[in-house]
């Protein structure tokens, strides 16, 4: 639809290609305009990490901060319990108390780097919905909240309506998420005066019970707005690669190997992930995707310099550039490649190439390493590798060696001690 924003926020999300969808674009744009508004995006702690997947609506938020307004990060303490069954063919399964309390410290750090916490009016809170949902006494839920919602209607929304039409089982443990759910945006109006709340468009439906709730119970006017579910030009979800999640903690996945992540996007997508994941200008970002030839790769550059500096700070991206260039250009080593560090133990009387290659994460499995011998894909310091039965022992490995697979994908193998 053709709609002309007059709040900051609006704008920026229509200009940068945030916007999927919204209940009311003109209401909602009318509440930001009014004064400061606080808005949600809820996130279930299945993870240590979050990953590059949630870093769309991380921007979102930190957007929503820069306009005047707050942000709230609200931790699913309570909602793990049960599992968002939104377009999964199977159940998630179910983690214990303690499991939920550690991958909700791991994904707090993330949120710190973007958003600045605080008492102030536009200042980020953190909340976990446990606070509230861990109380409930089940018979008093179900005649005050339960009485409002038509299965009918649940049965209809997509993410339900897919699991049953492929006729794969929903529990009635994961039929009661989007009722919690819903109860969380009702919950953070009453407290917290929240009217908004933003997600993946995965997410609609869950999103439009919480309004049509808070409505029927409190009769306040609340908004819901998505994203688009993002894939990249080749078709591929955004955020997945061969190696596996490009996790946002950096315990889980180095600065080096996020940036590199940046660095690999592919042609097409340089402007429209600029304009997504950096706070570069809509006409840089313009300018920058519209690039041919070798002035591409500086653009790609760029990208990976300022996503990874948002996240890890301009020291790391800038040690990851000069890694990067070491070892693209100069066919150096890099003191910030992912490092395999073995043990006297592991390596014994001598340890195969196919193994090494398998341990440093540049192949999933045997098979795959050997494939990568055969197709002249794999390289130890920067020559060819052909000989998939090669041995080494601790002579070889007196000094790091560097293992390659493919012109993009290097590690450094060395001895403790």
């Amino acid at each position: 639809m053709t709609y002309h924003p007059k709040s900051d926020f609006m704008r920026i999300l229509m200009e940068r290609g945030f916007l999927a969808d919204c209940t009311d674009y003109q209401g909602l744009d009318d509440a930001l305009i009014s004064g400061t508004q606080a808005a949600y995006i809820g996130y279930d702690a299945t993870a240590k990490s979050l990953h590059v997947g949630h870093l769309l609506n991380i921007m979102l938020l930190r957007w929503l901060q820069k306009c005047g307004h707050r942000p709230i990060t609200l931790m699913g303490g309570g909602t793990t319990k049960v599992g968002d069954p939104s377009f999964r063919s199977d159940e998630r399964p179910l983690l214990d108390e303690a499991a939920i309390a550690g991958n909700i410290d791991g994904m707090q750090k993330v949120f710190a780097r973007y958003l600045e916490y605080g008492e102030g009016a536009s200042d980020a809170l953190m909340l976990n919905n446990a606070e509230w949902l861990d109380g409930l006494n089940y018979l008093e839920f179900l005649r005050d909240i339960g009485r409002h919602f038509s299965v009918n209607r649940m049965l209809s929304f997509e993410s339900v309506k897919s699991r049953l039409d492929r006729e794969q089982s929903l529990s009635f443990l994961e039929f009661n998420y989007m009722i919690l759910q819903a109860y969380d945006f009702l919950e953070l109006n009453r407290r917290y005066g929240c009217i908004l709340q933003m997600g993946g468009s995965d997410q609609w439906g869950n999103i439009v019970n919480g309004i049509d709730l808070t409505r029927r119970v409190a009769d306040r006017e609340i908004f819901g707005l998505t994203t688009p579910l993002l894939t990249t030009s080749d078709g591929r979800k955004m955020g997945k690669s061969a190696g596996g999640a490009i996790w946002l903690n950096g315990d889980m996945l180095s600065p080096y190997e996020f940036w590199q992540f940046w660095r690999n996007t592919t042609d097409a997508d340089v402007g429209r992930f600029m304009k997504l994941y950096t706070e570069l200008p809509v006409e840089e970002c313009d300018r920058m995707g519209a690039l041919q030839g070798a002035e591409i790769n500086e653009a790609k550059i760029r990208l990976a310099n300022e996503v990874t500096t948002l996240l890890h700070g301009a020291e790391a991206a800038a040690a990851a550039e000069a890694t990067a260039r070491e070892v693209f250009e100069k066919g150096g080593v890099g003191d910030d490649l992912p490092t395999l560090t073995l043990s006297p133990a592991e390596l014994g009387d001598g340890i195969s190439i196919v193994q090494l290659i398998v341990k440093s994460g540049l192949a999933k499995s045997g098979k795959e390493a050997k494939r990568l011998i055969a197709e002249n894909g794999a390289r130890i310091d920067d020559a060819p590798l052909t000989d998939a039965g090669l041995m080494l022992d601790a002579a070889a490995l007196a000094s790091p060696i560097k293992l390659s697979a493919g012109r993009k994908r290097h590690a450094l193998v060395q001895l403790d001690g």
